[in-house]
This record gives structure tokens, sequence and C-alpha cells, in this order.
């Protein structure tokens, strides 16, 4: 008789009784504001980038699918998520070969290449975007970018990286909370992001340890280089609100695959993307090092699940 073999499903592993296509919906209604707001500012070069990230996406999922002889199984959302996360961090400005170009890595190298779902050690999206950022940094400079769809316009991290912390109070904190700054297509409103997250936590598709320890991160080392020299650097508010830090606290740290199962470990790891990113942005060759972070720290993520606390045992009473 043939023994039955051993099913693992998808991580992560909590008996909720949520599915891989409900948790990507709610990971795509809550993306939904920050995405309509992208295409509220930056009208129908947004709506392009978000459509070939997406479309590409669904279709060398398929194709990797197919090839490999693998169960297609496009229509669970994740490939829709992959595009449409790619897509809001990428400038309105990209060409279609760029974003193709970030999808197919994002999918083959950042998914497939690993197993597939649930297997990748790092986050796929930022796979993607760490190619093109290394491959054609120009091109994913926002200041560059935005040359023809706000020539006045300037990226804050950009000018705090080149100028110091007096050159970016020219930015309100209430005006990046809302989202009057360029970046990201659905990057810029802090207050959209932030709802969306909360919107996460609230439904139980993500757990709030690692957001908060990452903002808490960002916060206290942002604090350290403020009280260190004011003038030079900029203060925590600015740093959290700024920038790529709410997108990556709340959608990419958190992803499933990538991130620690452990409280612990959760905490370990949001607070050490926090910690990197403001380091990453003062003493780094790219004024925002959100992504390049959250990529390093989840190097660690399997490490950090050892750190689990050991259950307590109670000596043997000799009766």
């Amino acid at each position: 008789m043939k023994k039955p073999e051993l099913i693992v499903s998808y991580p992560p592993h909590w008996h909720c009784g949520a599915s891989i296509p409900s948790a990507m919906h709610g990971f795509l209604l809550a993306l939904t504001p920050a995405a309509l707001f992208g295409l509220h500012l930056y009208g129908m070069a947004a709506a392009r980038v978000l459509a070939v990230s997406i479309v590409s996406c669904v279709v060398f999922e398929a194709a990797i699918q197919w090839r490999f002889k693998k169960p297609i199984t496009v229509t669970d959302g994740s490939a829709v998520l992959t595009g449409l996360l790619l897509g809001l961090i990428l400038p309105p400005s990209a060409p279609f070969w760029l974003v193709m170009v970030g999808s197919f890595m994002a999918i083959l190298v950042g998914k497939h290449v690993y197993g597939g779902l649930g297997s990748n050690p790092f986050n796929a999206v930022l796979v993607g975007w760490a190619i093109l950022k290394i491959s054609w940094k120009a091109r994913m400079d926002f200041n560059v970018a935005f040359v023809t769809v706000a020539p006045d316009a300037q990226y804050p991290l950009g000018v705090l990286w080149k100028q110091g912390a007096g050159a970016v109070r020219e930015f309100g904190l209430f005006d990046l909370f809302v989202g009057r700054e360029i970046g990201g297509i659905g990057c810029t409103s802090a207050l959209l992001l932030g709802l969306g997250g909360l919107f996460l936590i609230l439904r139980g598709l993500i757990s709030w340890r690692i957001p908060v320890s990452f903002l808490v991160g960002v916060a206290v080392m942002a604090w350290v280089f403020r009280a260190a020299d004011s003038a030079k650097y900029a203060s925590p508010p600015f740093h959290l609100l700024a920038g790529n830090t709410m997108i990556g606290a709340f959608f990419l740290a958190t992803d499933y695959a990538s991130s620690p199962v452990s409280k612990r470990g959760m905490m370990i790891f949001g607070l050490g993307c926090g910690v990197l990113t403001v380091l990453l942005r003062v003493w780094s060759a790219y004024p925002d090092g959100t992504f390049f972070a959250i990529l390093l720290m989840n190097m660690a993520s399997a490490l950090l699940d050892m750190t689990r606390a050991k259950p307590k045992t109670r000596p043997a009473v000799v009766t």
C-alpha cells in the first residue's frame, strides 16, 4: 500500500480559515485607495504603468507555470498583487519595456526560481525592483523621471540626501502625510497607505508586529541622527512620512513568505528594517533605502524564526 505523502501548504501556516485568494483580494482592496490617488495625480501615465505591470505579471506567471508543467494558478490573485505592488513603486514615466523587465524578474527570479508562491526567501516585488534600480538607475531616479510629468517638483529624500535637513523644511509634514510629494505612483500618501495597513491588521491578514516595529525602528534611528546633528539630519516625522516608509512597513515587509512567523522574530525583523532604512538613507548611495533594507532583512528571516521562546519545563517531582 502506498504511504500517504506529507503535504505542506503555502506559508503562513495560520489556521484562521483564510485562503490564498481571499488574502490576496484583501491586499488588493487595501491598496486600492493609494492606487486611485496615484491615478489622480499622474493620470494616464500612471494607468499605463499599472496596466502593463499587472498584465505582464499575470502572463509571465501563466507562461512559466505552463512551461514547467505546474498548475496554472493566476486566478488566486498573487500575480495581480505582485504586478500592482511593482507598478505602485515605479515612477509614472517608466517606459513599458522597463516595467515588463521588472515584472519578468519579479515572477521568475523573485518567485519561481525558488519553487513558486510561498517558497521565495526574498520579496519577489523587491527583487524585480532592485534589478531595475541597479541596472537603469537614471530611469528609476524620481527627480529625472518627473521632468516631463512635474518639472518643478523635487523628491524630498533626494533633496535631503544632497542638501541636508535645512533644505527639506519647505516640505511640510501635512503635505507629506496627505501625499503632496513626488515618488512612486502609489507611495506618496502616508495617510492612505496607513489606512490600508490598518485595514489589513484589523482583518487579520497581517500582524501588527512588523509594521509597528518597522516604524519604531525608523523613528528611533532618525532621532539618534537628529540628536547628533540637527542641521544635517531630518526629523523622525519626516523619515516616517517621506519616501517608501509606509508602503514598505505595511505591504512589503509583511510578505508572508519572506518574513518571520514567530512573534519575537517579527519584532526583530521589523525593527531591523526600520533601522537599516535610515542608515541606508544617510550613508548609502541611494536617497531611500527602504526596499534594500527589507531585502537585507529577508536574508535573516529564517534565522530570526529560531529566536522563538522555548517552552518552559518543570522538574519532575518524586513522591
